[in-house]
């Protein structure tokens, strides 16, 4: 059995909290449903959920001062904003308390439950880019850091973005005019000789394990190996 997502619902009216929080649970959603501001706080204190639907105008706290405060603890869970307003000034002042999206009224379940999986995804993603294994290092690839033991080394943009597209293509060739059209913008002499100077700058980073092994293929491309 998989394990429910728990999400946290701060809406003022009974009816429509009621009727999202029983579509959430029919989709593998563990609903905390709060009626003010300060309940939904208090909530989100107890259970943690992963993730935040705030209604807007709700009485003993907005939400906009509800996510500027749990902002303040968690920088990182993803907070939906439910409106009835929909001018530029109140969107962007959703984004402004620490909002990721947000949804206008009345909106579709459908739409909630997409945008819901969206940020969701967003996180994971995050969360994975952060910790890649390479043999005994780990490349965090958000911070541009990769790390051996107690060491840390710092990589440049372009070298983050290169290693990236390695690890992706774990054990096969990373094609060469790919990698040159994306990260150079072509595939001529110059840029291929460019890029030759950024593997052997990686090739020298990694040589600490020496089961990491960046291969030229000839003609093709290069390969990771761990």
């Amino acid at each position: 059995m998989s394990k429910k997502i728990k999400l946290l619902l701060a809406e003022d009216e009974p009816s429509l909290g009621q009727i999202v929080k029983e579509s959430l649970e029919t989709r593998d959603f563990e609903v905390f449903h709060a009626l003010n501001g300060e309940l939904a706080y208090d909530i989100y204190q107890k259970h943690q959920p992963e993730i935040l639907v705030l209604d807007v105008m709700m009485p003993k706290k907005d939400g906009f001062t509800l996510a500027k405060e749990i902002r303040a603890e968690n920088n990182s869970i993803p907070i939906i904003f439910l409106t009835a307003k929909s001018q530029t000034k109140d969107v962007i002042d959703g984004f402004q308390h620490g909002g990721n999206d947000y949804l206008k009224k009345p909106f579709s379940m459908e739409e909630l439950i997409v945008r819901v999986h969206s940020l969701l995804d967003r996180v994971t993603l995050k969360k994975n880019l952060e910790k890649i294994t390479i043999g005994d290092f780990i490349f965090n690839y958000e911070k541009q850091k990769l790390y051996y033991n107690n060491e840390v080394e710092l990589l440049t943009h372009r070298e983050a973005e290169l290693l990236y597209y390695l690890t992706e293509k774990k054990n096969e060739v990373l094609d060469r005019t790919f990698i040159l059209n994306k990260l150079w913008g072509n595939d001529d002499f110059f840029n291929a000789r460019s890029m030759d100077v950024f593997i052997s700058k990686l090739r020298k980073k990694l040589k600490k394990d020496t089961s990491v092994e960046i291969i030229n293929v000839r003609g093709y491309g290069y390969k990771l190996t761990y």
